[in-house]
């Protein structure tokens, strides 16, 4: 019986929302396992930082400003991911956001229109235009990034969980529907990581202390932490997983 590696020699893998935080430390992370990465975000400044980067660790690297919820940018992505590498063998969709923290009583339909625009139409697209590719070529690896919103209540964050949740739906209803194309599926679904998007929790020590009694382990994730399932779930060693979502919350889940 042979053992199969997480390496990613020879792929190509696109990651969307790679300039800061979780992703950029996913686009480093699968660059590390031997992939070429294109690492897209909606600052420059960010994603060519993570490229230089990337080039230093002897991979090829590009960088793409795209906004995941305007179609026209990622047919774009893909057309230049195409024409620079020939193939897309991984997606890892990592863009999203929550600008509104609030009650849903006080939610503005602007701000639910915008976070449903990134989070979930935004990673049906990159899913939808990436996988034709993926279709032609008849093999593929989709990493979608989730959250602990997408299972369980997160007071305030009403428009954020509803576009995770329906991520975690995207992600099965793909599996199902391209399993028979040699495409695997899958998701993970970090707890609370500590990144530019928690930091006004980690700010304030009283929500901060009485957010963390409900993790066993009472601390945030660092984005490191979630790196390891993103290669697993990209690599040939996940060859027989597909629709299911990989929960990186210490626990938080479990009770």
């Amino acid at each position: 019986m042979s053992i199969v590696t997480f390496s990613l020699s020879d792929k190509v893998a696109i990651v969307t929302g790679g300039g800061r935080g979780i992703g950029r430390e996913i686009a480093l992370g699968l660059a590390t396992a031997g992939a070429d990465i294109i690492v897209t975000a909606r600052t420059t400044s960010e994603i060519e930082q993570v490229a230089t980067e990337i080039a230093a660790l002897g991979r090829r690297s590009l960088a793409l400003k795209v906004d995941v919820s305007q179609h026209e940018d990622v047919e774009g992505m893909v057309a230049s991911t195409i024409a620079t590498f020939g193939k897309i063998d991984i997606l890892v969709n990592c863009a999203g956001i929550s600008p509104a923290y609030v009650r849903a009583e006080l939610m503005s339909e602007e701000d639910w229109d915008r976070i449903i625009a990134v989070n979930l139409k935004g990673l049906f697209l990159c899913c939808q235009t990436a996988g034709k590719v993926m279709i032609e070529q008849q093999h593929g690896r989709i990493v979608n990034v989730l959250s602990i919103g997408a299972h369980v209540a997160l007071p305030r964050l009403v428009a954020y969980c509803a576009s995770k949740g329906g991520g975690d739906m995207v992600t099965k209803v793909l599996a199902v529907e391209w399993a028979k194309h040699n495409i695997q599926v899958n998701a993970i679904a970090p707890g609370y990581v500590a990144t530019d998007f928690t930091a006004g929790l980690r700010a304030n020590a009283k929500i901060y202390s009485n957010l963390m009694l409900r993790s066993p382990v009472g601390e945030m994730a660092e984005p490191s932490d979630v790196v390891s399932a993103a290669i697993f779930l990209a690599a040939d060693s996940a060859r027989f997983i597909s629709g299911a979502t990989i929960p990186i919350d210490a626990g938080w889940t479990a009770w």
